[in-house]
């Protein structure tokens, strides 16, 4: 399993990268079992594969004071995929305001879960990074340009979790944090592609029958 393991760390990042996720990995303990789910994107011409979720305890503070900064990052990128909800939002705190395009996809796909909590941080962050003007906006618009299929998928995930989960906090969809989010990111899409994403919304509820109009 421990090699599995790291073979599925240098695979969730470009291959540039593959000294600082070694050095990353050995301070993670080892997995209880194997990262579930991948999922493939593209950043600057690198395929990737990230886990879908993982299943490492978090280091101890001792252990990850040595990293350097990117290394920091890369580590909190690997725990925004944990399997505790608790522990991908205390991750992804910390990732959300970077510009760095391999951070990119662990926040973008975010969006598509069902944590509303984790949805209201991910809202605010991109309010910022995403915003005209910010280096970010170019980074998130190109990765999302580059993965339109990822993106869809993003899309319908948010919309059936509104259904699923949220639809009685939440009647209106576009009052959904889940909507705000990917209005930002179609946004920063749009910016780059020259024309805005397809929209993904819920379709209309059908009228019972004899329903009045």
């Amino acid at each position: 399993m421990a090699e599995e393991w790291r073979r599925s760390c240098a695979a969730a990042f470009p291959t540039a990268l593959a000294a600082d996720v070694a050095a990353v990995a050995a301070v993670m303990p080892a997995p209880r079992h194997g990262p579930a789910g991948p999922f493939p994107v593209v950043v600057q011409g690198d395929r990737l594969s990230i886990p879908g979720r993982l299943y490492n305890d978090e280091p101890t503070a001792a252990a990850s004071a040595p990293l350097s900064a990117r290394r920091r990052r890369l580590l909190h990128c690997l725990y925004s995929r944990h399997c505790d909800g608790r522990v991908r939002q205390r991750h992804l705190r910390v990732i959300a305001g970077a510009t760095d395009p391999w951070v990119v996809p662990y926040v973008v796909q975010l969006a598509g879960e069902y944590v509303v909590e984790i949805l209201r941080d991910l809202d605010r962050a991109l309010r910022v990074v995403t915003g005209p003007g910010h280096p970010g906006r170019l980074v998130y618009g190109r990765f999302l340009a580059d993965n339109p299929a990822f993106f869809d998928r993003t899309q319908r995930r948010v919309v059936s979790y509104w259904s699923c989960y949220h639809r009685l906090a939440y009647p209106d969809f576009h009052d959904y944090p889940g909507s705000a989010v990917i209005e930002l990111l179609r946004s920063a899409a749009s910016e780059v592609a020259g024309h805005a994403p397809p929209r993904l919304t819920p379709r209309p509820a059908r009228r019972a029958a004899g329903a009045r109009p």
